[in-house]
């Protein structure tokens, strides 16, 4: 008898440890806001939320939901960086000497094209492993940003001479939000409808879980993959034209600092999807758990290298939970 309710109780207790572990991470991430805010002075202040939105999340977030695409598939893109610097360099330099300003975007997104294009060819095209294709493109961006700039000297813009499309996009708000918001919610549906509600996404997971499956059902591999970097690259060539016109400059290899910043944030979103896997809403999390965390610290005083050890101890944390929480649920 007492093994027959022992037997009953367990899947009680099953789908209790099981919903305590799915939520737990959120829990986690409520407390670290709230400890932030106890222990950083102005941390929870509407001024500073909003610079945390604009000037920590909101590149980032653009930026994750390419390497969400192409992590999805089963690759990696280290040309991310490269791809919004490229960007920004054609930009800035077209809007520098007074060139129109929708030319000077179809430049800078452009620019971004033809680092994803490259990756397309090399990986799609050539079958080089993502990994060393997308280091390839890196090397090759940044040299072409040395050559182009003096030896990767900065390109600024004087205040006063440029279009309002500038400045708006740059601080300007519409019924009181700014813009980047707009760009970022509007980039997030898209991309969310494409990964979870097209049979394109559906093509992208299944060749990300297995390839050679994915290849006998049907599915034209090499186009899919293409395709995937070729989004990445220019959703990543949005996000450097909003870094340009966000401090009116170019400065040289400045998007690679989000680098490990996406990856993190997408690995941080595939822990909190039920089935394990990359997802929209996980990544933009991520971004913002992230991003929450590094404002906090700033605030609280730790400079930028102790900031970077506390962030690559966060996510290793989550990382290492994930695992518990599989095991523990399988």
């Amino acid at each position: 008898m007492a093994s027959a309710i022992t037997s009953a109780h367990d899947p009680a207790r099953r789908r209790v440890t099981r919903w305590i572990l799915r939520n737990s991470l959120l829990a986690g991430f409520v407390l670290v806001f709230a400890a932030l805010g106890v222990a950083a002075p102005g941390f929870l202040t509407w001024n500073n939320l909003v610079s945390v939105i604009l000037n920590e999340f909101t590149l980032a977030a653009i930026i994750s939901l390419g390497m969400t695409l192409v992590i999805s598939a089963g690759g990696i893109d280290l040309s991310v960086g490269s791809a919004a610097d490229i960007a920004s360099l054609a930009f800035i330099g077209l809007v520098s000497v007074h060139q129109p300003f929708r030319l000077a975007v179809i430049a800078g997104l452009s620019g971004a094209l033809s680092v994803g294009a490259v990756n397309a060819s090399l990986i799609a095209g050539i079958r080089i492993s993502p990994l060393l294709a997308t280091l390839s493109t890196l090397f090759i961006s940044t040299s072409v940003q040395q050559l182009a700039s003096n030896g990767g000297q900065p390109i600024y813009l004087i205040s006063g001479t440029l279009p309002e499309a500038f400045y708006f996009l740059g601080r300007g708000q519409l019924f009181g939000v700014p813009m980047q918001i707009y760009i970022v919610t509007v980039l997030a549906i898209i991309f969310s409808i494409i990964l979870h509600k097209s049979n394109f996404g559906r093509y992208v997971f299944a060749l990300g879980a297995q390839p050679g499956v994915a290849w006998y059902s049907g599915i034209r591999v090499s186009s899919t993959s293409a395709l995937v970097y070729i989004l990445s690259a220019l959703v990543c060539g949005v996000a450097g034209i909003l870094l340009s016109v966000t401090v009116k400059a170019y400065v040289p290899q400045s998007g690679n600092a989000y680098l490990l910043w996406t990856i993190g944030a997408v690995f941080i979103g595939t822990t909190l999807h039920s089935e394990g896997r990359p997802s929209v809403a996980g990544t933009l999390l991520g971004v913002l758990l992230l991003s929450i965390v590094r404002n906090g610290l700033l605030l609280i005083g730790w400079n930028f290298y102790w900031q970077q050890v506390a962030t690559g101890l966060l996510i290793f944390a989550i990382l290492a939970f994930s695992g518990s929480r599989s095991r523990e649920a399988s």
